[in-house]
């Protein structure tokens, strides 16, 4: 599925409530939120932090996931399209970028 049509299911789903997105102070809020689960995540499994037994066990797909769908929350609240700015990142990684980091 195309990225354009991620943001319309998003918008879709969340124009059933009011308000349908929330200020973009307080989505940002939730997005920290959001990328610290993340960041727990991957100390658990990547770092010296190592799970509790009585802590639920997530999926670090799953953490990406509510980071995206967050980011996406916001992106619609503002009418931004990720596509168009998701290309303009990838075109100055090729572009701007393409000999700042070494090749293999």
């Amino acid at each position: 599925m195309d990225i354009n049509n991620w943001q319309k299911k998003v918008d879709d789903w969340t124009g059933q409530y009011t308000p349908q997105y929330w200020q973009p102070h307080e989505i940002l809020a939730r997005l920290t939120e959001e990328v610290g689960e993340l960041a727990r995540e991957i100390n658990h499994l990547y770092g010296p932090k190592k799970k509790k037994k009585e802590e639920e066990t997530k999926e670090l797909g799953d953490e990406i996931g509510d980071v995206i769908f967050t980011l996406t929350c916001l992106a619609n609240s503002k009418n931004i399209n990720l596509k168009k700015v998701l290309k303009r990142t990838i075109d100055k990684c090729y572009i701007r970028d393409k000999n700042r980091f070494a090749k293999k």
